[in-house]
């Protein structure tokens, strides 16, 4: 066989410009298939790095689209409530609770607007968000309903343009009422769909149950799973755990950053997998063009062809020395190809300006699938070859 693959490297030598157009429809083909799904992949690190590392075993339950129907019933997000979903679902670490409200802070002449979120203690630190400077809320600040505040970086770099955010007091003005908060903490800005750590805010629950509303039922409850794999899971539990509750579907709404990630990296695979599909069928173009060359290859070498039988080569012999020529061809059309797509993947990324993905799995399915192509379409060549008759092949006729 290593004498065949030789002797076709040799053939290709003679005629470099049929060769050449034989591996250009391998070498596209093979380079569109690399293309296509490292952009796929790249994509796909993109989106997962969009969201960031923060909150991925964390699970949002709020009120849903049906609590508007009269006949609804509503889930009263209390502390039975928590206690019930420890006891109902599997797999889950801790349940926070949280309210919102659009707020004004103001700093001396300075004034934004901003959504405030009155949170538990220790959320902060268990949803990933790190502070940028000061101290996160204690325990105490939660019983006792201390008006602190935790900034976010956009917020507090426009109250505070010198950065010395922490220790100032702020004017807070919720509906009518102005409480003046002490800044104990700014967050330092992080990627995250399910938490604003640029223009939000955060309080302690606390003050919000004392001072705003009185034992307030949630808003939002935040579900914390035992792991990242399991906040995927859970998004369908806790659906249909509280559609068991309320006896109707969307009385509340339950979404995970990981299981919408997860979503979309379906998409972009499944995307990327068509239209790999589409850039193979350029493999099966360049396969009928190499079979085609390979018949006009079988006819020109007739007499050799019949001098091999002559001196004893069987049609097994005959069969695969033009097998090995025509993958030969694929098999360097597809090592071509792999560099071809490999250099030109590098260059739309670097375009994209996005973090470039080898797709080592598509280099490998292309490779292998166009040294298929070769042997497949070389087969037919190949047996007619090795079916000639040698004293009609050294006649010429």
């Amino acid at each position: 066989m290593l004498e065949d693959f030789l002797n076709a490297i040799v053939n290709f030598k003679r005629n470099k410009i049929r060769t050449f157009l034989s591996l250009l429809g391998i070498i596209i083909g093979v380079a569109s298939v690399i293309i296509i799904m490292s952009i796929g992949e790249s994509s796909t690190v993109k989106i997962q790095d969009s969201f960031g590392s923060s909150g991925l075993d964390m699970v949002s339950i709020s009120q849903g689209f049906m609590r508007r129907r009269r006949d609804a019933v509503q889930i009263d997000f209390n502390e039975t409530f928590r206690d019930d979903l420890f006891a109902g679902v599997r797999g889950i670490k801790k349940v926070w609770y949280k309210n919102n409200s659009s707020i004004t802070l103001s700093y001396g002449d300075t004034s934004a607007s901003s959504n405030a979120s009155a949170i538990e203690t220790d959320y902060l630190q268990a949803y990933g968000l790190t502070l940028e400077s000061g101290n996160y809320f204690s325990v105490t600040d939660n019983v006792m309903g201390s008006q602190k505040i935790i900034l976010g970086s956009e917020i507090a770099s426009s109250l505070f343009p010198n950065g010395d955010a922490v220790g100032k007091q702020v004017l807070l003005v919720t509906g009518k009422v102005t409480f003046s908060f002490l800044v104990c903490g700014v967050l330092k800005e992080q990627t995250s769909t399910m938490e604003n750590t640029t223009t939000g805010c955060f309080v302690p629950r606390g003050f919000y149950s004392k001072k705003i509303v009185p034992n307030p039922s949630a808003s939002t409850v935040m579900v914390q799973a035992v792991s990242k794999e399991r906040a995927v899971e859970l998004v369908d539990e806790l659906s249909e755990y509280c559609t068991q509750l309320t006896g109707t579907e969307g009385s509340v709404n339950v979404t995970s950053m990981q299981s919408f990630i997860k979503q979309m990296s379906e998409m972009t695979g499944t995307l990327s997998m068509m239209l790999s599909a589409i850039a193979a069928i350029s493999l099966l173009v360049g396969g009928i063009g190499i079979m085609n060359i390979m018949i006009v290859t079988v006819t020109e070498r007739r007499q050799e062809i019949g001098i091999r039988k002559a001196l004893g080569a069987s049609p097994a012999v005959i069969r695969q020395q033009f097998l090995v020529e025509s993958a030969s061809i694929t098999l360097m059309g597809g090592a071509a190809g792999i560099v071809l797509g490999i250099a030109l993947s590098f260059a739309v990324e670097f375009v994209r300006s996005l973090s470039y993905v080898v797709s080592w799995k598509s280099c490998i399915i292309a490779f292998v699938f166009s040294v298929f192509v070769g042997i497949f379409f070389g087969l037919s060549p190949a047996s007619r070859a090795a079916k000639l008759d040698p004293v009609e092949a050294l006649s010429g006729e």
